[in-house]
């Protein structure tokens, strides 16, 4: 009966850190396959106001100059209202509040054609920053 537990336990184990292991390395791969998108904000703005990219799959990457309190990151394609939380693309949120002398990085985003409009509500900077993918 030892040995039946044993085996059984043992088996459980090798598939929970296969599946594990393999979820690991589908991150991976999806971040590999990820552009960086580098903005910085200082106090009130994004000194970058637009970008133009090709489609495709990108982090953002957060630059916290000398704010002097957390910045974050919203992504919105335009023509949407940018207070509604479900107009957000949420995956383009910084996943850390980004401090000052910091920089943080968002989950891959999938960015396909069109134009989008970035903000920051914490610095708060201006929402007529601009990224139009093509």
């Amino acid at each position: 009966m030892k040995k039946i537990i044993t085996v059984v336990a043992l088996v459980f184990g090798l598939v929970f850190s296969m599946n594990a292991q393999d979820k690991m390395m589908k991150k991976d791969k999806m971040n590999e396959m990820a552009s960086t998108i580098s903005l910085e904000q200082t106090p009130g703005e994004f000194t970058q106001k637009q970008i133009t990219v090709a489609e495709g799959t990108y982090v953002f990457e957060i630059t916290n100059n000398a704010v002097g309190h957390d910045v974050g990151f919203v992504l919105v394609p335009k023509g949407k209202d940018i207070s509604k939380s479900e107009n957000h693309i949420q995956t383009a949120y910084v996943t850390e509040v980004v401090g000052t002398g910091k920089t943080q990085t968002s989950k891959p985003t999938k960015l396909v054609k069109g134009t989008y409009v970035y903000f920051c509500p914490l610095n708060p900077t201006a929402t007529d920053n601009t990224l139009i993918v093509n």
